[in-house]
């Protein structure tokens, strides 16, 4: 089943940028469908490679971050062709 998930990470320290720019490249590194903003990142695909990117990944910022917040949304569907209708 394919899915489309959000995510936000939020490192709660002064030097936040260097987190974020890394957990990026390795989710565009993965092969899935990235797609950036400048409020979060959305990953695209099946579900059990999507799963074991987030998986490897959130727990590398994790240990390599002391304090971060990471926020996300799944949807069961792959939403990247969405245009809004209004």
């Amino acid at each position: 089943m394919d899915i489309s998930v959000e995510l936000t990470l939020t490192p709660l320290h002064d030097d936040y940028e260097p987190p974020i720019i890394n957990f990026i490249k390795k989710l565009r590194e993965s092969g899935l469908k990235v797609l950036e903003n400048p409020l979060s990142t959305q990953v695209y695909g099946e579900y059990d490679q999507v799963m074991q990117l987030l998986q490897a990944e959130i727990k590398e910022t994790f240990t390599n971050t002391e304090r971060v917040l990471l926020q996300m949304k799944i949807v069961k569907t792959d939403r990247s062709d969405y245009e809004p209708h209004f």
